[in-house]
């Protein structure tokens, strides 16, 4: 819906709340220790300062039960230190299980140990390992009687291949683990646990229909357990989906209960997120001064949990609802605390999103030159991030060609060692037996034969696998378009010169760079696989527009750069029209919808020549990206152009540099506008020149 955006960092802590809140289950009490920790384990969840203190009350006498008494002790010791962010601890404890079971040799405590540093690691956003632990885990749990534990050892591996993607294989574990828990007939937690989580799965996977089919049943359980903590379970998990449904009424009624039920049981870090997710949904209501308050209770209710990751969110809402209300100085000032934290910790895809976020409110309030600052520092996270990439899939190519190339080595030794081996035998034949020399010269051609045609065929594939892995260096994976590196690499080499046509008129080389607009909200409504198919679209329809001898490049992320090498210098602006055009007219067909989607267009010809002396490509490029944030701050499905420079004596390349729209409203730049056209119809054919005069 229009206006401000939900942050998306309150999106994922609702997500990991329900991960967390799915804690192991294990074997049911059997003497009143036993009894004393299953009490416990319902505080770990929502009061862990509580269940700390309790716990090591316990720590001795727990210390020498039984083997499965004390490695569920050692388990919620370990949990309780997670939930209260002190994982240094939390691992040592998960070890110290972990290494208990395999002295006791066993399955049922290793799996346990296995489990609970599968959560730790999950805690500390080591996701590839937590999901090996898991899956490790799971396979140990099966080779158990323990039915509550293969439960949540099911649970917990089909959540970790839903955090890979691979939704079939996670829906086939959670629904196996819904029928594990229909068996434990004394025990309905394990079964509440199991449709919770696949709700959430149905949910990520827009099945919505089964989504709340399964969540009907998660509440008729957790009412019959009569557990304020399993209604807070359920509830949490509704509001995910009463949002992504668009139910809002729905959703805001069941962050209230789940206030009411947080409050109930004192579970202060869950008090702090329901309050945040609180501050969103009335954002999206723009209920401004109602999301204000619930921001700053969240803050507040933050600093009392030591939760800085809630109260960095609520501050980011406060930016929010204080833009909204009018207030951009403490919009900003609430904004530069949330981000803060954030930037401390290192976690740049979140600031990536919160940039973007960030521009879109001060687009909203006037503010383009903020925008344009806060978009500049996304494109600069995004262009790291894109790099950082880039160089992964190089390096785990290069390991690929050089294990290929480790095993033809060790194949070709082999083979020395047979023709060596033969060698010897040949010799050996010849001393003994003389009559036999000239079979024995015939069998040693045709090993020496068959080795050199070896040798080639390796040579062979050899070369293939080059020019493989030089194909795959110099193309983007996703559009089969030039990535960035091959395109630096063009330019180097390039020199671009200007000439006359056949009919007199100049032909110049040109550069357009273009963003998709609004690409993260298509990516927050239909997902990114849809994100993916625009991108493709994108690509066709570049690759339609303009020629075979056009270079057309992914740039990074939703960018892309298209470099003509020979045009008429009249004809740039028509080029920027046509690309706007029939990116518009393209709707991307994905599952029951069709996408409409324009792009903001930076141009220039190339190369400028301030003064008479030609820009290097590089600042070329950095000039038609200030003329793409102009599209962007100003309206969008638009292309803004520099055609030349005029009373360049006056000023300096890197006045303009620093802000290109100052520098046309002074009259140092000639700019021209190219508008788009509306996604049902054909883009408009005028082109509006922009030369601007002093003090305009």
């Amino acid at each position: 819906m229009p206006g401000f955006p939900v942050s998306t960092i309150t999106k994922r802590l609702h997500q990991l709340l329900g991960a967390c809140l799915l804690a192991p289950l294990f074997a049911l009490a059997q003497s009143p220790l036993d009894a004393d920790i299953a009490q416990i384990r319902e505080q770990v969840r929502f009061v862990p300062e509580k269940a700390l203190v309790q716990l090591q009350q316990m720590e001795a006498l727990a210390r020498t039960a039984p083997p499965l008494t004390r490695a569920e002790f050692l388990s919620q010791l370990s949990l309780t230190h997670r939930s209260l962010g002190k994982f240094d601890s939390a691992l040592l404890l998960a070890e110290e299980l972990h290494a208990y079971g395999r002295a006791q040799d066993n399955k049922i405590i290793i799996a346990k140990g296995l489990l609970t540093k599968a959560y730790v690691r999950s805690a500390m956003n080591e996701r590839q390992l937590s999901h090996e632990l898991a899956f490790e885990a799971e396979k140990l749990a099966n080779a158990t009687g323990d039915l509550v534990l293969r439960v949540q050892a099911t649970i917990t591996a089909g959540q970790s291949y839903a955090e890979q993607g691979n939704y079939p294989v996670a829906l086939n574990r959670l629904q196996s683990a819904v029928e594990l828990a229909q068996k434990v007939s004394d025990d309905r937690v394990p079964l509440a646990s199991a449709l919770n989580a696949l709700t959430l799965l149905y949910t990520q996977m827009r099945e919505y229909d089964k989504a709340w089919e399964a969540l009907a049943e998660t509440f008729e359980v957790s009412e019959a357990l009569n557990s304020p903590g399993r209604m807070s379970i359920a509830n949490n998990t509704e509001y995910g989906l009463a949002i992504d449904t668009r139910q809002y009424k729905r959703a805001m009624r069941s962050l209230l209960n789940n206030l009411e039920l947080t409050r109930k049981i004192g579970a202060k870090r869950m008090i702090a997120t329901t309050l945040v997710n609180l501050s969103d949904i009335n954002l999206k209501l723009h209920e401004f001064s109602t999301a204000l308050r619930f921001a700053n209770e969240a803050a507040a209710a933050a600093r009392e949990a030591s939760d800085d990751s809630v109260e960095a969110t609520s501050r980011i809402n406060a930016g929010q609802a204080y833009m909204g209300t009018g207030k951009v100085a403490e919009g900003k000032k609430a904004f530069a605390q949330g981000m803060a934290y954030f930037e401390k910790t290192g976690d740049k895809p979140e600031l990536q999103a919160l940039l973007t976020e960030y521009g879109q409110a001060l687009e909203r309030v006037g503010d383009y030159q903020g925008a344009v600052q806060a978009y500049h520092r996304e494109r600069a996270i995004s262009n790291e991030l894109f790099e950082a990439q880039r160089k992964k899939a190089m390096w785990e190519l290069q390991e690929k060609y050089d294990t290929e190339k480790k095993k033809r080595q060790i194949e070709s030794l082999s083979h020395e060692n047979e023709a060596k081996s033969a060698e010897l035998t040949a010799r050996r034949l010849q001393q003994r037996i003389w009559w036999l020399l000239a079979v024995v010269f015939a069998l040693a051609a045709v090993i020496v034969g068959l080795l050199y045609r070896k040798v080639r065929q390796a040579n062979a594939q050899l070369e293939v696998k080059n020019l493989e892995l030089k194909a795959q260096s110099s193309l983007d994976p996703l559009t089969s378009l030039y990535n960035r590196r091959h395109f630096q690499e063009y330019m180097r080499t390039h020199n671009q010169v200007e000439r006359r046509g056949a009919n007199g008129e100049d032909i110049v080389g040109a550069l357009f760079l273009m963003d998709v607009d609004h690409f993260k909200h298509v990516n927050d409504t239909y997902g990114h696989a849809a994100g993916d198919a625009v991108l493709k679209m994108i690509a066709e329809s570049l690759r339609v527009a303009l020629r075979e001898t056009d270079m057309i490049v992914r740039w990074g992320g939703e960018e892309f750069l298209a470099f003509l090498p020979a045009i008429p210098r009249n004809g740039v602006d028509e080029i920027a029209r046509r690309i706007l055009g029939c990116i518009s007219s393209q709707p991307v067909p994905f599952q029951d919808h069709l996408i409409h989607v324009n792009v903001s267009v930076g141009f220039a010809p190339f190369p400028l020549a301030p003064g008479g002396t030609p820009l290097p490509w590089e600042r070329a490029v950095n000039l038609v990206d200030m003329a793409l944030y102009l599209a962007k701050a100003h309206g969008r499905n638009r292309a803004y152009g520099v055609r030349g420079f005029e009373n360049f004596e006056q000023t300096s390349m890197e006045a303009i540099e620093q802000n290109l729209e100052q520098a046309w409203r002074a009259g140092y730049v000639d700019l021209t506008l190219v508008l788009g056209g509306a996604p049902d119809e054909p883009p408009p054919s005028n082109v509006v020149p922009l030369k601007a005069k002093s003090g305009n």
